[in-house]
């Protein structure tokens, strides 16, 4: 079992920067792909960027890329997402997620099997 809380959210102008912290407990952290998906209401989970567990291998987003940075810590079993040139189309309740295949750094939500609780983001316009 695997339990993940995402914290950082808040609201922002666009322009601006956040960086989202999830912190993960229960099994093995560091052996394990971590990834960010974000999800508007009535919409679909849409991923967002994906780490292998050794921090080399990266995932992103085409609408993120060059903009959002997916980093890792092991020894504090934390993943960040930096954020940075936030747009308004960025608002969503962002989610961490760990993968049924732990090298796995699919953009199909369908492939995780553990989801933190989710954190808000909202960038004003």
């Amino acid at each position: 079992q695997v339990q993940l809380a995402e914290s950082g959210g808040g609201l922002v102008q666009a322009g601006g920067s956040l960086r989202l912290s999830c912190a993960a407990s229960g099994r093995t952290f560091s052996d394990r792909a971590m990834a960010w998906f974000r999800q508007v209401s009535g919409n679909e989970r849409e991923f967002v960027a994906a780490i292998q567990w050794s921090g080399r291998t990266t995932n992103y987003a085409d609408s993120v890329k060059d903009r959002f940075t997916i980093s890792r810590d092991n020894t504090k079993n934390a993943v960040y997402l930096q954020m940075n040139s936030l747009k308004p189309e960025d608002t969503a309740v962002y989610f961490c997620a760990t993968p049924r295949n732990p090298w796995d750094i699919t953009p199909d939500p369908a492939r995780y099997n553990y989801w933190g609780q989710g954190t808000q983001v909202t960038v004003s316009s």
